[in-house]
């Protein structure tokens, strides 16, 4: 280990000044988001944040680029995540999907010896045989702050049913209804997570969902995480299924001896994870899913007035999430990099998942841009799961941010809180899928019907438009089963 702490690089930083960029020298290990974009030879140079315990084979070269100056797919390229190879993992995820709804339970207990080391007893199991588990007093406080959070926060998404009288007789209306079974995935893996069980669960309660299987993979003694246990007993989950990867999403998806079978599943979980999902949505299991995701991720755009401690703080608060997490920052002029770099190279010598930390932040980035229309452009562009503007008045920014999971406003407002008991679900679409999806809410867990009722006098309003069109489409039972009622009606 080097003296700087860590045993791998952190941080490279792309100085976008004046329209210029230029090629490192041979340097240890660094990677930069920019690296490819087309860019002449200049006198500056790129700062890393130098933590490397270990020589790097050899140093690529990495080329420095102005955002603003960038073609289309330059900027496509700036902004790239690290690629996520779905048709290999699917190849992958394929049979085990198939394993499991031909042999059920057994297949689940294989694999989870394979993957976790794990022999499991029990699959699947109502809850109610789960003995209560055993916390201190502080957790169980927590927890319960963030319980009541996140279930007024998601309680108030409770809509009054729409009723509209579009012409006079003509009533339509829109009902909602909870999905009768859900599955909810909660990662084990490198981190516990009973943030997520709460996230998942209590959303599933309010809305009224009849089955809910939670799904986590064993501890080794193939024990289910007490943390995670308390969160779903006190959420109203129903079973617990003690397995993760894909073999625990197609449990689900099609059912097994011990497991029932849900319509919807959701939760965050890695790329197997995600591509059983994605596979079970387009088979005869007739799941659907919540959205598609990829590693963890945040974009920060900071302000010179913003603390570099926090800004560094903020950045590996996601890098520590995973190896394939990605962090980017979007600096404002006049912040400190010189202080930001110190703080990210600080900070990370002191956390306990360092080595996850700084293998993340091998593919992140800082970003200098010109102003705030640079920086919102580019935002929207990334389209974030987590966006945290640390800037002086922050409000005034939302208005033209589109395109993230989650935004967190201002000095105060750590993406940390989102993450465990504001109240917000942190259960949200990565990977630049916030430009058409949304995160875990309410509605997540219920699915609408529309109704409509005609009186006498809204048939005869209404019928002829209805009997023209239909026979503009050449229909002629729809024409017919509005004619004949106007007929009886003569």
């Amino acid at each position: 280990m080097s003296a700087f702490g860590c045993h791998l690089p952190l941080l490279a930083t792309s100085r976008l000044h004046g329209g210029r960029c230029s090629e490192l020298p041979s340097l240890q290990r660094c990677f930069l988001l920019t690296t490819g974009c087309n860019c002449v030879r200049a006198g500056q140079t790129i700062r890393p944040v130098m933590v490397a315990a270990q020589q790097a084979p050899a140093t690529p070269q990495l080329r420095i680029c102005r955002g603003q100056d960038l073609k289309a797919e330059e900027l496509h390229s700036v902004l790239a995540r690290p690629r996520i190879d779905f048709e290999s993992i699917l190849q992958t995820v394929e049979p085990i999907v198939q394993s499991v709804k031909h042999n059920g339970d057994r297949a689940v207990k294989q694999f989870t010896e394979k993957f976790d080391r794990v022999k499991l007893e029990t699959v699947c199991a109502p809850i109610e045989d789960f003995p209560d588990p055993q916390l201190p007093a502080e957790t169980v406080a927590a927890f319960q702050t963030a319980f009541d959070n996140i279930h007024a926060f998601h309680e108030a998404q409770l809509k009054t049913p729409l009723s509209v009288e579009t012409m006079p007789g003509v009533k339509c209306r829109r009902v909602t209804r909870p999905i009768g079974a859900v599955g909810i995935y909660v990662p084990g893996g490198t981190a516990v997570l009973p943030s997520s069980a709460l996230m998942l669960s209590v959303p599933a309660g309010i809305a009224g969902c009849k089955t809910i299987v939670l799904a986590t993979p064993p501890r080794p003694d193939g024990t289910v995480t007490p943390e995670v246990l308390w969160c779903a007993k006190r959420a109203g989950v129903t079973h617990i299924l003690t397995a993760g990867g894909a073999q625990a999403v197609a449990a689900m998806a099609w059912g097994t001896e011990t497991c029932p079978k849900v319509h919807k599943i959701l939760g965050p979980g890695n790329q197997y994870v995600t591509a059983a999902k994605m596979a079970l949505q387009n088979s005869e299991a007739m799941i659907s899913m919540d959205m598609p995701a990829g590693p963890s991720e945040v974009l920060v755009i900071a302000d010179a007035a913003a603390s570099a401690a926090h800004v560094a703080a903020d950045l590996l608060s996601q890098a520590e999430h995973g190896p394939d997490s990605q962090v980017v920052l979007l600096a404002l002029p006049g912040v400190d990099l010189d202080e930001v770099e110190r703080e990210v190279s600080e900070q990370c010598a002191a956390l306990p998942r360092m080595d996850v930390a700084a293998q993340a932040l091998s593919h992140s980035s800082i970003i200098s841009v010109s102003g705030r229309d640079e920086a919102i452009k580019l935002s929207n562009l990334y389209a974030p799961e987590h966006l945290i503007v640390n800037v002086e008045e922050a409000e005034d920014w939302l208005p033209e941010l589109d395109n993230a999971g989650s935004v967190f406003l201002g000095r105060w407002t750590p993406e940390s809180v989102g993450d465990y008991a504001s109240g917000t679900n942190h259960v949200l679409p990565t990977y630049g899928y916030a430009r058409m999806y949304s995160g875990v809410s309410l509605e997540s867990f219920q699915k609408s019907m529309t109704v409509q009722t005609l009186s006498k006098e809204g048939l005869k309003r209404l019928g002829p438009t209805v009997a023209h069109m239909a026979d503009l489409e050449g229909l002629t039972a729809h024409q017919r089963a509005v004619t004949l009622r106007l007929q009886a009606l003569e």
